[in-house]
């Protein structure tokens, strides 16, 4: 090998140990996941929608959102214990999510686990209305691509009041019908569960909402529970071709 075709592969390698990394589709969207409840289904002490918020804003990193644009909510955050959730309240977050929409170009994702009720969900100290939720995501992400999941009983009523062109909504559940799983000894309830499993597998949203839903359908045959809770999925228009090209980053 001439000298000069060593110097020319040296060149070459000390090249690619250089090249930057190709920016995920996700790094400059901005997300937020709320734990909207600290108790199990009994009234109990559960850590059930804690630990899914957690374990989720972790999952989100690897899929290629951004750190700092990952913001977490919780019904009881625990500052002492490192946790950098804010509290659940409409207003906090509110306030925080859209400064961070404003501060960031790309899409919106936004995670809400907690206990459903037909009209509305835990949130904080009291129950807020599915209009509230909608005028939060309205007002931070107007025009955004914007990919919500809500995982809690009834949350398929959020579907047509979120609807939009420009969004893909996920359930845990039928308008009509309960989830399953937040038990006071339930690490996660039934639907976390599934989404958490089912994202190191799939590689866009689509897809992630069919493994997802066919997951809960197993566990809760399995669990003999019913009626079954039909998780519901939501694609508008103009957000179809575009999810089936932003990958998740190989986890």
């Amino acid at each position: 090998m001439g000298r000069r075709h060593l110097l020319c592969l040296v060149m070459i390698w000390a090249s690619l140990l250089v090249r930057p990394a190709l920016a995920s589709p996700f790094d400059n969207w901005a997300a937020m996941i709320i734990a909207g409840d600290w108790h199990a289904h009994s009234g109990a002490p559960s850590e059930v929608f804690d630990n899914a918020r957690r374990d989720l804003a972790k999952e989100l990193v690897k899929m290629g959102f951004a750190p700092n644009h990952v913001q977490q909510y919780s019904s009881r955050p625990n500052p002492a214990a490192a946790d950098p959730a804010l509290h659940s309240d409409p207003e906090t977050i509110g306030a925080n999510f859209k400064r961070l929409a404003q501060q960031v170009t790309g899409g919106c994702f936004v995670y809400l686990t907690t206990h459903g009720a037909p009209l509305g969900v835990a949130m904080g100290n009291g129950i807020v209305t599915l209009r509230t939720i909608g005028d939060l995501i309205d007002e931070s992400c107007p025009a955004r691509p914007t990919v919500v999941i809500v995982s809690a009983c009834f949350s398929g009523m959020f579907i047509p009041v979120l609807s939009a062109e420009n969004r893909m909504i996920i359930t845990a559940a039928r308008g009509d019908r309960t989830s399953f799983g937040c038990g006071e000894t339930n690490t996660y309830t039934f639907f976390d569960q599934c989404v958490l499993e089912s994202l190191p597998k799939v590689m866009t949203f689509p897809a992630l909402a069919d493994t997802a839903k066919e997951c809960v359908a197993m566990r809760e045959k399995a669990e003999n529970v019913a009626p079954p809770s039909e998780p519901q999925v939501y694609i508008g228009s103009g957000i179809a071709s575009p999810l089936d090209t932003l990958k998740f980053s190989a986890q």
